[in-house]
């Protein structure tokens, strides 16, 4: 697979729930979400990223300011690749709300947790890291990155049952 494609598939769903819940609007998340990635792929094959998420994410920001001061969504990139527009369907709106519901809960599950347990959390969960990696990029020991996943699930877990009653 496409080093672009593999990056599109793991940031899609968080790209798109960053515009989903600031916008609001499933059609203009989904707007501001492909012209992020147009945007990226535009610049992508001449200079890929060394920290795709921060990256996108800038992209990403830049762009909702943007359409923020203009009142519409920038398309450039769209039509610099000379890709046709979106056009979403019910089953499409109600994923893009979905990936929002997710984002707001993932946006709790931060808040809850103390930096370096949501840090050892996603690094493990998300990121799909072993506890050898997670402890040399958290530079800690593996029983230390160990503990830090086992309170976070543990606090999530707690907010969960809390939350619920």
């Amino acid at each position: 697979m496409d080093p672009f494609d593999r990056m599109y598939l793991r940031y899609r769903d968080p790209v798109l729930g960053y515009f989903a819940r600031r916008v609001g609007e499933p059609e203009v998340a989904a707007d501001l979400m492909a012209e992020t990635f147009a945007r990226a792929l535009v610049h992508f094959r001449t200079r890929p990223p060394d920290d795709p998420a921060s990256w996108l994410f800038s992209i990403a920001r830049n762009l909702l300011i943007d359409s923020a001061r203009r009142g519409q969504v920038e398309q450039s990139a769209r039509r610099r690749l000379r890709l046709d527009p979106l056009v979403l369907d019910d089953v499409d709106i109600q994923r893009i709300e979905e990936v929002a519901e997710a984002a707001d809960l993932a946006e709790t599950v931060r808040e809850a947790l103390s930096a370096s347990e949501y840090e050892a959390l996603r690094g493990r969960a998300v990121d799909e890291e072993s506890y050898a990696e997670l402890a040399l990029r958290l530079r800690c020991s593996e029983a230390v990155a160990r503990k830090r996943v086992s309170r976070a699930i543990a606090n999530v877990r707690t907010m969960m049952r809390d939350g619920h009653e």
